[in-house]
């Protein structure tokens, strides 16, 4: 077999859209520690057609911004105030939320099934993960096996995973 590369004309047609966002799912990175997992992750919300959602601070801003190395506008969601608050007014919209957690119960990742629905995929601190009270307002949890000695992986690379999941992409 020989392989050749799409040209990006090629991509453009395929996609059929100048703007990735399809506003039906999100990744809400709404405890944020490290600036270079929010710009990874913004790239995986544009490939997969999806919009971030990150509190308003300064760092963050600045981390977002240099983060979008495709240089258009990408969908960015900007939370001001109570995150916890946020996650509930999602859900009592009808938004499912997906939380990706080790908690008990979790639905392995291959078992999760493709959003089919307005979806908002929530991330947690990078150390404390999702506090109990936004815990408290999951439809599901993920869990993403691992085999090494970790104990789980950073907030951009599990992000990708669970995003490219419910894209129904993978």
């Amino acid at each position: 077999m020989t392989a050749t590369a799409r040209t990006r004309k090629e991509l453009r047609y395929r996609r059929g859209r100048a703007h990735g966002c399809w506003d039906h799912l999100f990744a809400a990175a709404l405890w944020p520690l490290h600036g270079a997992n929010l710009g990874t992750l913004l790239r995986t919300c544009d490939a997969v057609g999806a919009c971030l959602v990150v509190p308003r601070r300064p760092w963050v801003e600045e981390a977002v911004a240099r983060g979008n190395t495709l240089r258009q506008p990408s969908c960015v969601h900007w939370l001001r105030g109570d995150p916890v608050g946020w996650l509930a007014a999602q859900r009592l919209s009808g938004s499912r939320v997906v939380g990706v957690e080790l908690a008990v119960p979790a639905v392995r990742l291959a078992d999760l099934p493709p959003a089919r629905e307005r979806t908002v995929m929530v991330l947690g601190h990078e150390r404390t993960g999702i506090p109990q009270d936004g815990l408290d307002l999951l439809d599901v949890a993920v869990e993403i096996p691992m085999l090494g000695t970790g104990h789980s992986l950073n907030v951009a690379v599990a992000g990708s995973l669970v995003l490219y999941r419910l894209a129904g992409l993978v």
